[in-house]
């Protein structure tokens, strides 16, 4: 029984880079839909799409690299089950500078850590992509 269903999307993908994978998949769910769109505006991923099985359906995520090195270069999680990490409004973490994007999951959905700083509000810290 998976616990975490953010932390083992976040883990597909960081195993996918490392093998150097062109895609990934998942079973389907509306958070992680969202983490791959989040992930796709930022310019993170190529593109993603979703597919009805006989189950919950198939999310696909299509990795993206530059000359042979991932778009990627780190994700992590931050907030876990057994540790919920929330910020305020006026606390929101800054990743790499801004070089990175943190996923923060507002009131008003999942968002970036930018939209947060536009819409002024908090939330949990999902996790870190750079």
């Amino acid at each position: 029984m998976m616990t975490d269903p953010i932390a083992d999307f976040f883990t597909r993908i960081r195993n996918a880079l490392k093998a150097k994978h062109s895609k990934v998949d998942f079973p389907n769910s509306k958070m992680k839909v969202r983490l791959a769109k989040i992930l796709k505006d930022e310019g993170f991923v190529r593109d993603f799409k979703t597919a009805k099985d006989s189950k919950q359906g198939v999310l696909r995520v299509y990795l993206k690299y530059k000359d042979g090195d991932p778009a990627i270069r780190g994700i992590k999680r931050v907030s876990k089950p057994g540790c919920r990490v929330y910020v305020a409004k006026d606390a929101l973490p800054k990743v790499i500078n801004g070089l990175g994007v943190a996923i923060i999951s507002t009131s008003s959905g999942v968002i970036t850590d930018e939209g947060c700083r536009q819409k002024g509000i908090g939330g949990e810290v999902l996790g870190y992509v750079w």
